[in-house]
């Protein structure tokens, strides 16, 4: 049986419209997918309390979480992953990469373009309709 992980992710946007999107480096599980940062949810913490954890480790800066987006469950080769997305805005700091390979801010209308992990799709794809 293969190991089922709960992530979160935060779906970032600036007033540019534009979304804050980290590609994992080489030596993360799922090496060089764009992902909306976030990570796995610790027991205890709700989905908002893991993104604002995680954004304050990965990015050392704060977020405030809005709305759930997507809800989706993908199964990779060697894992289950089940990814809440929720918008967020950042309220203080800002994000400077410490795992990641690279980030970018990215318009709504290219983040298709931009080679995101599959449990990540479907939260670019209803992004890409809210233009």
């Amino acid at each position: 049986m293969k190991k089922s992980v709960h992530v979160v992710g935060a779906i970032i946007e600036n007033e540019k419209n534009e979304i804050f999107c980290a590609l994992r480096s080489p030596n993360m599980t799922l090496a060089n997918y764009w992902e909306f940062p976030g990570g796995k949810i610790e027991a205890g913490e709700t989905p908002q309390q893991a993104l604002k954890r995680e954004i304050s480790e990965e990015f050392s800066c704060e977020i405030e979480v809005g709305q759930k987006v997507e809800d989706t469950t993908y199964e990779y080769e060697k894992f289950i992953v089940r990814l809440e997305t929720y918008m967020a805005k950042i309220v203080h700091g800002v994000p400077t990469i410490s795992e990641h390979a690279d980030a970018q801010w990215v318009h709504r209308q290219n983040l298709s373009q931009m080679g995101f992990a599959p449990a990540d799709i479907p939260a670019v794809n209803k992004l890409a309709i809210q233009i």
